[in-house]
């Protein structure tokens, strides 16, 4: 797993860790500084969703990029584009308002940046050929002379 997956699934904790604390606060109607939950029923549904999401980032499984950024899209992209658009008809943009808005664009920041990782990734395809031990193991040619040594000692040493 290369530096920057493990931060990005860090990051992806963090947010989950700090989407749970809104839920868990909107459930007993605690104010966390006006973030809100849309649908709390949902937003349960999705934060089990994420884990399983996580996971599969964690292992550089496509699926699981794809489907996060599909689930934060739709919970928080389709909030993020009515904010703004009613931002950009006149509306006022409140307290609560504007920093909704900016948690629901790190959400679709993080998933879009999850995505192009997983998907720019080199480490992710599994080659089962390795160039620092194939010049020993794959090397018909020593194997051929050693096999037609007729020595006691056959441990398959190599000298240079």
């Amino acid at each position: 797993m290369g530096f920057s997956t493990i931060l990005l699934v860090f990051f992806m904790i963090i947010f989950w860790l700090f989407r749970a604390v809104v839920a868990v606060c909107a459930q007993y109607s605690i104010d966390l500084i006006g973030i809100v939950p849309y649908n709390l029923t949902l937003e349960i549904i999705i934060s089990f969703l994420v884990i399983i999401c996580i996971v599969l980032v964690a292992k550089k499984k496509t699926i699981g990029a794809i489907a996060y950024i599909l689930i934060y899209g739709f919970y928080f992209g389709s909030h993020l584009f009515s904010g703004l658009i009613s931002l950009f008809q006149g509306g006022t943009l409140s307290m609560d308002m504007s920093i909704n808005l900016i948690c629901d664009f790190c959400a679709i920041l993080l998933a879009l940046f999850c995505l192009f990782d997983n998907l720019l990734s080199n480490t992710k395809k599994s080659d089962s050929k390795h160039r620092s031990t194939d010049w020993y193991f794959n090397n018909e040619e020593y194997d051929k002379k050693i096999d037609s040594d007729n020595r006691d000692d056959k441990n398959q040493y190599k000298f240079y």
